[in-house]
C-alpha cells in the first residue's frame, strides 16, 4: 500500500524536511512519530527538500506500508505523535510507485511580507517586514513578467547542483502580488525550482516596490544570467510551500 499524506509545519526550529546531519529535520521528527503508531520506519519521499525555517501549509509525503489504519483515522493517530508544530491533515492510498516528488506537476509557494515599521508580537516568525512602503501595483506588473518558461540562473543562489549542471529553465505558471492591509503576499506556482529561487524572486519584486527596479527590468535581469542582477535572497521565515497539484498521478 502507497500512502500519500499532507502536512502543516512550522519550519522554525527545523533544519529544513530533509533528514540532515546538522540538526533536527520535519523528516526525522515525522518518522519518529509513523513509528509510534505504525510499528515501522518506512522510507518516506517528501514533495520538497525546503530550506531551514520554510514553513508548509501543504506539504506532501508519500510512504509504503501494510496499514489496517482507515484513512481519514491516519491523521488523528499520527498527530497524537507529532510535535505541537507538525500536523497532518489528510492521509489517501495512491497508485503503487506513486513518489511525492516526481509525480508532482506543479508546485506553488506564498511568500508573505509584512509592510510596516512595527513588528506583529503574534506572526513575526511567520513573515519578512519591509517598513517602508510597497507599491504593489509595480510588484504585480514585474510578476507578470516571470511567467513562462525562462532560464532562472539570475534568481539561483551559487553553489546550486542544478546551475553547475546548466538545469536552469523551469516553466512559472502563476506569479501573484497582492495586499491585505499591511501583509502583501507573493503567490509563485511552477513545474519546479532552483535553489532559493522564490526568495530571490520576491526579493526582486521587494526592490520594485520600493522603487529601486522598474518593473520592465525583470526580463533583462533574466536575460543576463546574473544573481547579482536580481534582488537579495529574503528570510526563510516568510516562505510557505501553499501546496503541490498531483492532476490525475494521485487518483487510485
Amino acid at each position: 500500500m502507497t500512502w500519500l499524506l499532507t502536512l502543516a509545519f512550522d519550519g522554525t526550529e527545523y533544519c529544513g524536511f530533509q533528514v540532515q546531519p546538522n540538526g533536527r529535520s520535519v523528516a526525522a521528527a515525522f518518522q519518529d512519530g509513523l513509528e509510534a503508531v505504525i510499528g515501522c520506519r518506512p522510507d518516506i519521499k517528501g514533495c520538497s527538500r525546503t530550506d531551514a525555517g520554510v514553513h508548509a501549509l501543504g506539504f506532501a509525503l508519500s510512504f509504503e506500508a501494510e496499514l489496517a489504519i482507515p484513512p481519514q483515522k491516519l491523521p488523528l493517530a499520527l498527530n497524537t505523535k507529532l510535535p505541537r508544530d507538525i500536523r497532518v491533515l489528510k492521509a489517501r492510498q495512491v497508485p503503487d510507485g506513486f513518489h511525492a516528488r516526481y509525480a508532482a506537476h506543479t508546485k506553488t509557494y506564498l511568500y508573505r511580507i509584512h509592510n510596516s515599521p512595527i513588528d506583529s508580537p503574534f506572526e513575526e516568525r511567520y513573515y519578512c517586514r519591509m517598513p517602508g512602503r510597497l507599491d504593489e501595483e509595480k510588484m504585480a506588473r514585474a510578476a507578470a513578467h516571470f511567467v513562462g518558461r525562462h532560464d532562472f540562473l539570475a534568481l539561483c543562489a551559487a553553489h546550486s547542483s542544478a546551475a553547475a549542471h546548466g538545469d536552469t529553465v523551469r516553466t512559472i505558471t502563476r506569479c501573484d502580488v497582492s495586499r491585505r492591509g499591511d501583509t502583501v503576499e507573493i503567490t509563485v506556482t511552477a513545474d519546479g525550482y532552483l535553489y532559493n529561487m522564490v526568495r530571490i524572486l520576491a526579493g526582486t519584486l521587494c526592490e520594485v516596490g520600493a522603487g529601486r527596479l522598474e518593473p520592465d527590468a525583470v526580463p533583462r535581469i533574466l536575460a543576463s544570467r546574473d544573481r547579482r542582477q536580481a534582488g537579495p535572497t529574503l528570510p526563510a521565515k516568510g516562505l510557505f510551500l501553499h501546496h503541490v497539484d498531483y492532476g490525475k498521478e494521485a487518483e487510485g
